[in-house]
């Protein structure tokens, strides 16, 4: 469809020019695969998404094409996985390989934006799992639900649970603490000790018993929240979470997915505790 050895094509016009037609002269794409990469959300025109394809642009338009989108599988039956819902939030139980909110170049393949087709009912992002991670997570329906979870996130009064396999025959430490650089992209990088800047990890071990020699299944609670913590702190331990090839994993597990589990969450709602969780010892 595209050719593009980098994946991302960026470059302006000088006249008025309508956008299929630039696409193409610049980039060689036809109109089918023009209609895939506007559908994805795939082009920016002066850094806003296009999500229609007739535009006529004025002259020195700014374009970011995303020529080689990820593509996620979504035919699931979206609304059976739904767990709770109500007025102003749902529970979802997020399949494993779906990235759980719009990506920069994949608008559609989600499971917000396929939870919120199915149902015909805008959603709005709370928090996240990472795509290789399923489980539970929590969607808004009201902005002044998304407001309230994100203070109880901020001062940890969502308790998030989760379950693991990880590769270690090593008893593991009940709780841990390690600090993670800031700075973008991943493998992320921790220290055991402090460092200026750096973000404080934390979570507890709460069970662990042996599944195989060499493998281990845990349960976690998670403290604090940062991206791929999980993943990092097992690995940081010499205890990769079982598929994990970025961490360091030597298992496989299954396509598109981690033995990593979201099987618990807990929060407050009108002032009751809400408290929605899966089976602890089944990674899906």
């Amino acid at each position: 469809m595209v050719n593009s050895a980098v994946g991302v094509e960026h470059f302006n016009n000088t006249e008025p020019v309508l956008l299929s037609e630039v696409i193409h002269d610049v980039l060689g794409v036809n109109y089918e695969g023009f209609k895939e990469l506007i559908w994805l959300g795939a082009i920016y025109v002066n850094n806003y998404r296009q999500t229609k394809d007739k535009w006529i642009l004025e002259p020195n338009s700014v374009f970011r094409v995303h020529t080689k989108p990820r593509r996620y599988p979504c035919d699931y039956d979206w609304k059976s996985l739904v767990v709770f819902q109500n007025e102003s939030f749902l529970v979802l139980n997020k399949p494993s390989g779906i990235p759980s909110h719009p990506s920069v170049d994949n608008a559609i393949e989600d499971a917000l934006t396929q939870t919120s087709l199915a149902l015909k009912v805008p959603l709005l992002v709370t928090h996240r799992l990472d795509t290789l991670t399923s489980g539970l997570i929590v969607y808004g329906k009201q902005k002044s639900f998304v407001k309230n979870f994100n203070i109880q996130m901020l001062e940890r009064h969502v308790q998030k649970k989760y379950s693991a396999l990880v590769e270690t025959a090593d008893t593991l430490p009940k709780s841990l603490t390690h600090y993670m650089d800031p700075a973008p992209g991943t493998p992320k990088k921790l220290s055991a000790g402090y460092n200026e800047g750096w973000e404080i990890c934390k979570l507890e071990i709460l069970e662990q018993k042996e599944m195989s020699p060499g493998t281990k299944w845990v349960k976690i609670n998670l403290i604090t929240g940062r991206t791929h913590q999980i993943r990092a702190q097992m690995a940081f331990l010499n205890a990769p979470i079982v598929g994990d090839r970025l961490y360091g994993a030597k298992n496989a597990y299954r396509a598109n997915a981690i033995a990593l589990k979201s099987h618990q969450i807990e929060f407050s709602f009108d002032g009751k505790s809400m408290k929605f969780q899966l089976p602890e010892d089944v990674i899906q």
